[in-house]
């Protein structure tokens, strides 16, 4: 466990280990649970389909495409649950592939129309 206060800053990095240079990580869905068993109940999400959901959560500029880095506040759900947990999602890009999941950003599904 990593300890932390309330409200203090969190900084993650990922890393994609390989020998490949010409790969790209990218950030796609980090959701918080208080069960490290279970992220779909009680969830909060703090970035979801390369859509910042967290006002905190920003991107840091990384000196390597294959390396993700990001930060957020930390916070708790409520008096009840003592942990956090994390669970984040990646993507594996081909580099300067513009038509990759890793360099369409925010991707919002659009609803569909009810008909009768």
């Amino acid at each position: 466990p990593y300890y932390v206060d309330i409200n203090q800053i969190l900084f993650l990095e990922a890393y994609l280990h390989s020998s490949d240079p010409n790969l790209k990580l990218f950030v796609d869905t980090c959701v918080a649970s208080p069960d490290p068993n279970d992220f779909t109940t009680v969830t909060y999400d703090i970035i979801r389909n390369g859509c910042v959901k967290d006002s905190t959560y920003a991107n840091y500029y990384s000196p390597y495409s294959r390396m993700a880095r990001f930060k957020f506040n930390a916070f708790q759900f409520v008096r009840s649950y003592p942990s956090v947990y994390l669970k984040c999602e990646f993507v594996v890009c081909r580099l300067n592939d513009y038509s990759s999941r890793c360099y369409q950003g925010c991707i919002t599904r659009s609803k569909r129309e009810a008909s009768s």
